[in-house]
């Protein structure tokens, strides 16, 4: 039988399936839910906000490098809110911020710091639209 403590421990591995194809998929818990990277992507993309995307990527973090393609779907679902609506000077002030996040840890080894770009990207995308919405919502009064 086994202890609490080798259960817990079994239960917080992420455990492997497979997929249709036969080879392996990588779950991962999730929103109280074993869920592929894939499973997760998509439901963060389904979100109505930029902001429920971002609680979701940090609920379902990995702090590997899986993290990379959960940031890069808040990044499109935050960058849908400002995108279009900016000139020039700050979508190159955006791009630049984006370059500031890709090389912070460019020198570092391990996954987690791949975990840590996508996280700082997706943060910066957060606050171009929380600043969009908030300019669009003093335009509507």
């Amino acid at each position: 039988m086994l202890s609490k403590s080798c259960l817990a421990v079994f239960l917080a591995v992420p455990a492997v399936i497979l997929s249709v194809a036969g080879t392996p998929a990588r779950a991962m818990v999730c929103m109280d839910k074993s869920m592929t990277l894939d499973e997760v992507v998509d439901t963060i993309s389904a979100q109505k906000s930029c902001e429920r995307a971002m609680k979701m990527f940090r609920d379902c973090e990995l702090t590997a490098s899986g993290d990379v393609q959960l940031g890069a779907a808040v990044e499109k679902k935050c960058e849908a809110d400002f995108m279009s609506g900016l000139n020039a000077a700050r979508k190159h002030a955006y791009q630049r911020e984006m370059r500031v996040c890709d090389g912070k840890y460019r020198n570092k080894s391990g996954t987690m710091y791949l975990s840590f770009t996508a996280f700082c990207r997706a943060e910066a995308a957060q606050r171009y639209s929380q600043r969009a919405l908030k300019a669009a919502g003093r335009k509507a009064r």
